[in-house]
């Protein structure tokens, strides 16, 4: 039994950078943030794919010790997304989204995944997102993503949404969007009065903004010289918060949740290393310790 369960996309990328492009490359929220948590903890992905999703793929989730029992084979193409980055590599220019056999995506957990300890809502519908908690028993935190189309168009249910979560974690842009407010700080303010007890801000390149019990806990990315490909960063780094998270078998506290963003921070900075999950597939502890101790020699005053 997994002891973290994702709810969100499978599919296919088509993402052009200025170093380059990948065509139909591996992507989507679910495929970023298992292969980001299986790193700390025991991982099951509920989606949807079409006939054209490769069972390498699926493999590749397998050997990670993921477990795919979520996962459903449907007639018809895998969600597709094309986007460019352009000057701002923080936001994407989305070229086409082509929903496929995700459009009518219903997420059913197995029996073995709704007594999961830990449950993150990707970025879907806010109504598939609250039919997913009404599927799991007494999940011990519960954290979910949103974006712009969400709040400009089911604003209501996603409100509906926040008030039964524990942490929401949104990029920097959503918030101001969802809040009205201009800045991370004050937005922090507005999004914890919506229903979440824990509210962390991820701003790219310039790090995460952690607000939880009044308390404020901001550091930057860990510096990277070339940023290939940020697409799936910000699911990537939900992935090293929760799976640290899991792995402590820790609730809520504001020290561990310091060191989940950390290790969310650093898992995302593999990330935009490469096109695609491509630098998270033989990505080791060993790596990831070796960039903490550097990240602690860049945010810490001796």
């Amino acid at each position: 039994m997994p002891k973290i369960i994702v709810i969100g996309s499978l599919a296919y990328d088509s993402i052009y950078t200025p170093s380059g492009a990948a065509e139909r490359a591996l992507g989507g929220s679910s495929n970023y943030f298992s292969l980001s948590a299986s790193m700390y903890s025991k991982v099951g992905v509920v989606g949807v794919i079409g006939e054209d999703y490769h069972a390498s793929d699926i493999d590749m989730l397998k050997e990670r010790g993921v477990d795919v029992s979520g996962i459903k084979r449907e007639k018809g193409k895998t969600f597709h997304w094309a986007g460019r980055y352009e000057g701002d590599l923080n936001e994407a220019q989305t070229l086409t989204t082509e929903l496929n056999v995700f459009e009518s995506f219903k997420p059913t957990l197995p029996d073995g995944f709704r007594d999961a300890e830990y449950v993150f809502l990707a970025n879907i519908d806010p109504v598939l997102q609250m039919s997913v908690l009404e599927q799991v028993k007494k999940p011990k935190l519960v954290a979910m993503d949103t974006m712009n189309f969400w709040i400009s168009s089911k604003l209501s249910d996603l409100k509906s949404v926040l008030k039964k979560v524990d942490v929401l974690l949104i990029n920097e842009g959503e918030a101001k969007i969802l809040t009205k407010e201009a800045n991370a700080i004050a937005a922090s303010y507005k999004l914890i009065e919506l229903g979440p007890k824990a509210v962390v801000i991820k701003r790219g390149e310039y790090g995460f903004v952690l607000f939880y019990d009044k308390h404020y806990f901001i550091l930057p990315a860990y510096p990277i010289s070339k940023v290939v490909d940020p697409t799936g960063a910000g699911d990537t780094f939900a992935g090293g918060f929760i799976g640290y998270l899991a792995k402590s078998g820790s609730g809520l506290d504001l020290e561990t949740l310091k060191r989940a963003c950390v290790q969310g921070c650093l898992m995302a900075s593999f990330t935009v290393q490469d096109f695609s999950v491509r630098a998270l597939l033989n990505l080791t502890e060993a790596q990831v310790e070796k960039r903490f101790k550097e990240y602690m020699k860049v945010v810490t005053v001796s």
